[in-house]
């Protein structure tokens, strides 16, 4: 009922924002089940570990090995995230030189009745130390004892087989319940389950899969056991048990220490909840309004809001909350003009408020409103491409063949699609030409510099536009011998060379871009490699600007104006 950051934090025993980064889409229903049933497990797991220490006589070193121990099952409770956040050589330091302090303490206490059991038991523990060591030294720069992987291999198996050694003693010594010894050797069972099972987790694609849930509430039968041998450190013949108010009293106290911090850890409710910042990787995709689930389309929103892509400030600074963000957001659907955006994002804190807010992010959080007025920011990528590819058949079917008599031996008649901001013209050219991208830029400047409509680079011929136009009626033939000039009714024809290299002519297609014909344009060099002739068709009527290309063999090079 509170979501999913609560249910993490009151599980997990961590802070939410590992739920953000575990999940940052939500939890799918099997980790949601797999959290309830690992609460219960994890709630009377608890329960053994905060069960108060037994009473009894204890020496010195007794006495010090348990609140070693405890101190153990403290950091792995709740002392491990204020650790996490000091540098890592510090929680290295920490970790070597409590578990060093242990190790020497379980030599000195358990009753080992052996001493090649005893010996064994400490080179062992030298050797988990070692590594322990070796993190810390990786850490100063000053020694790497191996690869991460062997290390980390090297410290699992050393804790194996320390947990065995430990196991036999406690046995061997009589001190310990059948209990404790069984949570000892269930440690070790979860031991040998932690490579495979981390192979496997590795290899799937879930970004927080139940498994590693479970897996971590199970490793809490490793906390058991060592608060545990804690508990059961006093020799036989201790005293009467406490008093049972007494025993209420501490076993309060213990879960007041444990359960606090946790809570502590929840943030309040004003804390920025940072679901998506600018560098989140899901917010380099854009998937359109209609792709995305309801409840995927305000995290859609805090993308764009917070992306910092291209260099470009974000529309709102990380300190907001989702929530205001997202409110912020609704505000500005309900703005009439640019000011008012301008004045929203300023109050906001906005680093770019003069820009405004684009009604392509807004739709995201106030469909109703945006769609009202451009519905096509509603659609699909399937339906935008449905339309897309019914508007260019639409506009295609505007133009018509302004020679229907005279076939040419190929022909194509489209419309051409130029950028809206204004494109210099249209490509006929080799495309498979080596030097074809410098025979464009060739051509391109010199379209610049001689302000004419048509330019020639060598396999790539420029042919710009009369009117200021977005578009326009294109029609191409391919003739074996020159036609008929038949300049009636064209406001300016012209004849230049080209040339193709590879045996290809061709015009540029739409395809995924912005600009291009709106349908296939064949090969106009029909004789193959060599020299041709280009003769453009000019004219601008109540239609729209039309132009007809015609090419054929030809080897001279004169350029000819046929009606300038």
């Amino acid at each position: 009922m509170l979501g999913d950051a609560w249910l993490w934090a009151a599980v997990e025993w961590s802070p939410s924002a590992y739920a953000d980064f575990y999940a940052s889409d939500g939890f799918d229903t099997p980790t949601t089940v797999a959290l309830l049933v690992v609460a219960l497990l994890k709630a009377e797991l608890l329960w053994l570990i905060l069960r108060a220490p037994a009473p009894g006589p204890l020496d010195p070193r007794e006495k010090a090995l348990r609140r070693l121990l405890y101190l153990a099952v403290a950091y792995t409770l709740v002392l491990w995230y204020p650790i996490a956040l000091l540098p890592y050589v510090v929680d290295a330091a920490f970790r070597l030189a409590l578990w060093t302090a242990i190790y020497i303490l379980y030599l000195l206490v358990i009753r080992w009745r052996s001493p090649m059991l005893r010996a064994t038991a400490g080179a062992t523990f030298a050797v988990v130390l070692a590594g322990t060591a070796g993190e810390l030294l990786d850490g100063l720069d000053l020694l790497e004892l191996g690869s991460d992987d062997i290390v980390g291999l090297g410290l699992v198996l050393g804790g194996v087989a320390a947990t065995i050694l430990t196991v036999v003693g406690q046995q061997r010594d009589g001190r310990w319940s059948r209990g404790t010894l069984a949570a000892g050797w269930l440690s070790v069972g979860f031991y040998a389950l932690v490579i495979p099972l981390n192979v496997l987790i590795e290899s799937t694609s879930s970004d927080i899969p139940a498994m590693p849930v479970m897996i971590n509430a199970v490793g809490l039968v490793s906390i058991v056991w060592i608060a545990a041998t804690a508990r059961e450190l006093p020799a036989e013949g201790s005293p009467a048990n406490l008093p049972p108010a007494r025993r209420r009293v501490i076993r309060v106290a213990v879960t007041a220490v444990a359960v606090l911090p946790v809570i502590a850890l929840i943030p309040p409710e004003q804390t920025p909840r940072l679901t998506y910042t600018g560098w989140s990787t899901d917010c380099y995709d854009r998937p359109r309004f209609g792709d995305l689930k309801p409840a995927e389309r305000d995290a859609a929103f805090l993308c764009r809001a917070r992306s910092t892509q291209s260099g470009i400030p974000p529309m709102f600074p990380d300190s907001l909350t989702d929530q205001e963000i997202l409110a912020y957001g609704r505000a500005l659907c309900r703005t009439r003009d640019r000011d008012q955006q301008k004045a929203i994002l300023t109050r906001a804190g906005s680093a770019r408020p003069a820009w405004g807010a684009d009604l392509w992010d807004l739709v995201y959080v106030c469909p109703e409103i945006v769609g009202a007025t451009h519905p096509e920011l509603l659609r699909s990528t399937k339906e935008s491409e449905a339309a897309n590819t019914a508007y260019i058949a639409e506009e295609n079917a505007k133009c018509r063949d302004p020679w229907p008599r005279t076939k040419g031996v190929v022909q194509a008649t489209a419309n051409y699609f130029l950028f809206v901001d204004g494109d210099p013209g249209y490509l006929v050219h080799d495309p498979e030409d080596e030097a074809a991208d410098e025979a464009a830029e060739q051509a391109m400047g010199k379209l610049y510099d001689d302000r004419t409509l048509i330019e020639v680079g060598g396999s790539a011929v420029l042919i710009g536009h009369v009117e200021d136009v977005v578009d326009l009626c294109l029609t191409v033939k391919a003739f074996r011998t020159a036609p008929p000039q038949r300049t009636a009714g064209w406001d300016q024809v012209d004849e230049v060379p080209i040339v193709s290299r590879s045996g290809r002519l061709t015009v540029p297609e739409m395809g995924e871009g912005e600009v291009g014909a709106g349908a296939p344009m064949p090969n106009l060099a029909i004789a193959g490699k060599g020299r041709y002739r280009l003769r453009v068709y000019v004219r601008v009527a109540d239609a729209g600007e039309e132009h007809l290309v015609v090419v054929f063999p030809g080897a001279s090079r004169k350029r000819l104006q046929l009606k300038p």
